[in-house]
């Protein structure tokens, strides 16, 4: 039996585990039981020193690939699962050959779209999923891979911020390039629409889905989102020489959708005239960073874009006209005196049904709320107070276990 496993502070009791098992004969006091999309291969989910890792078993060949094409998403900040291991040569105690395991760490507080859909809460949810897939499309083929499988099934999402973030989780039948030709990106798109749309039917056959949503037209929606990103982002556009507010405002865009730019090309045009403005858009992420600079908080991108929102506000209030306060001060003051305030109202039995980062911004919506109602501000602490009482203990814990009625069978 080989192991290759990655150098961070994984627990050594992975190495402990029943390799010389099939994994779908591992003993149940191994296993955790969490919500799972469907998938071709055995997949498991155990816990070693408090961390939760997925364990899929798949031929050597393909384990090893996809683990290589995992790390390298990662590296280059694309929303992926993390990869932290191949377990491959496995043999039973008898000598018969078993598939390698390829082990990835289990993105905490993520949700399989039909334990998503199992609860209908949101009647939007599946506009917000296409949404949250067709931005992590765009961001695989910026970096130049071809997914081959997009679908609802090999996606995982988290909450942010009213909508999602989506994470890849499945990457075997991926391709890297340098770059995409149109005709690659256009495979994918649609591949993805023929997936979605195999699924919403699925969970119309089980009545998950809204009468309202045409499986077809919400799934071939995702071509129209994906076209509309990638062209904001990718388009070239002309410039006359006396309107460089113009680009100003084209990479302000940019990072209002949480894109930065890497790189400018101002080209001249025959005749001289007109300057052609392109953009190299290079990282995902611009308020996430922004954030993580001031405050120290790494939290998805549409609950960067509220903190730092909110963060703003607190400035306006707290920072005297004509004072010069440098941001790193106000943040600090508005993580020790705002953001920390109300996650310490959150009794630690509750504390896991949502991310930090989404409470606060659920705090903010109730706090809107309330005051609209009672037509003035009710501030932070009774809006955190009433928010507990009223909405976050009547949530489903989020935080790990879910339960088996939520699971779709991987088997």
């Amino acid at each position: 039996m080989r192991l290759l496993f990655a150098t961070t502070a994984d627990p050594a009791e992975l190495l402990s585990l029943p390799w010389s098992t099939p994994l779908d004969q591992w003993p149940a006091d191994r296993l955790v039981s969490l919500p799972r999309g469907i998938s071709r291969h055995v997949v498991r989910f155990v816990r070693v020193s408090g961390t939760v890792y997925a364990i899929k078993e798949l031929p050597q060949q393909v384990a090893e690939r996809e683990y290589r094409l995992l790390n390298e998403l990662g590296k280059r900040e694309v929303p992926v699962v993390r990869a932290r291991g191949v377990v491959s040569e496995r043999a039973t105690e008898d000598g018969e050959p078993l598939d390698a395991a390829l082990v990835t760490k289990h993105l905490r507080y993520s949700l399989p779209y039909r334990a998503l859909f199992s609860r209908r809460l949101d009647p939007e949810l599946a506009d917000k999923l296409l949404d949250a897939l067709a931005q992590l499309l765009v961001r695989l083929h910026l970096v130049g891979f071809a997914w081959k499988d997009c679908s609802l099934s090999n996606t995982l999402f988290r909450r942010d911020a009213g909508a999602f973030a989506a994470y890849l989780v499945d990457a075997e039948t991926g391709e890297l390039h340098t770059t995409l030709s149109d005709g690659q990106r256009a495979q994918d798109l649609d591949i993805a629409a023929v997936n979605i749309a195999g699924e919403l039917f699925d969970l119309e056959a089980a009545s998950l889905l809204a009468e309202s949503v045409e499986a077809t037209d919400v799934a071939d929606s995702v071509i129209s989102r994906y076209e509309s990103l990638w062209t904001e982002l990718t388009r070239t556009e002309y410039v006359d020489p006396n309107e460089w507010w113009r680009i100003e405002h084209r990479l302000q865009r940019l990072n209002d959708l949480g894109y930065d730019v890497g790189e400018l090309q101002l080209i001249d045009e025959p005749g001289g005239s007109r300057l052609k403005l392109q953009t190299q858009v290079v990282e995902a992420g611009h308020h996430q960073r922004r954030l993580e600079q001031l405050t120290g908080l790494t939290v998805e991108e549409n609950q960067a874009r509220r903190l730092l929102n909110d963060l703003d506000s607190f400035r306006a209030i707290a920072v005297m006209p004509g004072t010069d306060v440098d941001e790193e001060t106000v943040a600090r003051h508005w993580l020790t005196d705002v953001f920390e305030p109300v996650l310490e109202q959150i009794p630690p039995e509750l504390r896991g049904r949502l991310e930090p980062a989404e409470i606060f911004h659920e705090v903010l919506v109730h706090r809107w709320f309330l005051s609209e109602a009672a037509g003035h501000d009710v501030g932070m602490d009774a809006a955190t107070k009433s928010y507990v009482e009223n909405v976050l203990k009547f949530r489903p814990d989020e935080r790990a276990v879910l339960g088996a009625a939520l699971r779709a069978s991987t088997d």
